[in-house]
């Protein structure tokens, strides 16, 4: 008896945590929660965290995450409105704000992506296809990401979803207008490098020819200057010449007879023909100069 007693209080504990487990769901912090009945929604949405009850077997819960949430945008090809074509790279952040549409909406919340993204794109197309290349990359970039927002929040408020916020990351030209692009702009740098080339050449040119005329102007003046220094030399030896010439005439003649002999004959081994009683050797007869020694 006692044996059946434990085996029974044993089921009803057994059964009784199965109903519990069965019954009672949380719901944290990050979530918030809808109970279905047969698939359809019963009460209110959850969105305070703890423990609720719900029945066994007929209820089952769904929950729906209420953080703010990533949407990546496949990459987008856009025509702006001067007719340029556009790589666009963007995303989105999104919250649930109205757990119950959106679950009418989509149903099941792996499927958000997939319903948000067209929308998305749309967005990116119709904003971007109305403005110019230069307000995306320059002018107005902050400005159109709020104008994107604003439509892409218009189809999402019918899913229960708020867009909080909206980023382009890139927005380039297609690979083969950019490579166009850049080979115009690195012909254009290298007529650019060429001209100040041409130019830096012609300013040194400038600059050599007038060094050398200045070479050419100095030279002259130094030769000029030289020949000018070297007349008043040659005068004022030719003066002194003459003063010794009147005071001593003998000597002077002397004197330049020693000048001659000594440019005449020099250590080079050279061969000079006078005659003994010649008028250029008369000092070597006598003191006086009056002839030569016979």
């Amino acid at each position: 008896m006692n044996r059946s007693v434990g085996i029974g209080v044993i089921a009803a504990l057994i059964v009784a945590a199965l109903a519990a487990y069965l019954s009672l769901f949380t719901v944290n912090m990050t979530q918030q929660a809808i109970v279905l009945q047969f698939g359809r929604p019963v009460g209110q949405v959850i969105t305070e965290p703890g423990l609720y009850v719900k029945v066994p077997l007929i209820q089952n819960v769904v929950y729906i995450d209420k953080r703010l949430l990533n949407l990546e945008s496949p990459t987008e090809e856009i025509i702006a409105s001067d007719q340029k074509r556009l790589v666009v790279d963007a995303f989105a952040r999104y919250r649930i704000v109205d757990a119950l549409k959106f679950y009418q909406a989509v149903r099941d919340p792996r499927l958000t992506e997939t319903r948000l993204q067209p929308s998305f794109g749309s967005a990116l197309r119709n904003t971007l296809g109305d403005n110019s290349l230069e307000a995306l990359v320059r002018d107005n970039r902050a400005g159109l990401m709020r104008k994107i927002q604003e439509n892409f929040n218009k189809t999402a408020s019918d899913l229960g979803i708020e867009i909080v916020d909206v980023r382009i990351r890139r927005a380039d030209l297609p690979e083969a207008n950019s490579q166009a692009i850049f080979r115009r702009m690195q012909t254009e740098r290298e007529r650019e490098a060429a001209e100040i080339r041409a130019q830096g050449q012609e300013q040194a040119q400038r600059i050599r020819s007038k060094a050398d005329r200045d070479v050419t102007v100095l030279l002259a003046d130094a030769e000029r200057d030289g020949q000018i220094a070297r007349g008043e030399g040659d005068a004022t030896q030719n003066k002194i010449y003459a003063e010794a010439f009147g005071q001593d005439p003998e000597f002077f003649a002397f004197y330049r007879s020693m000048q001659a002999y000594k440019k005449a004959i020099k250590s080079d081994n050279s061969t000079m023909v006078v005659g003994p009683d010649s008028e250029f050797f008369r000092y070597f007869g006598n003191e006086a100069g009056t002839g030569a020694k016979r």
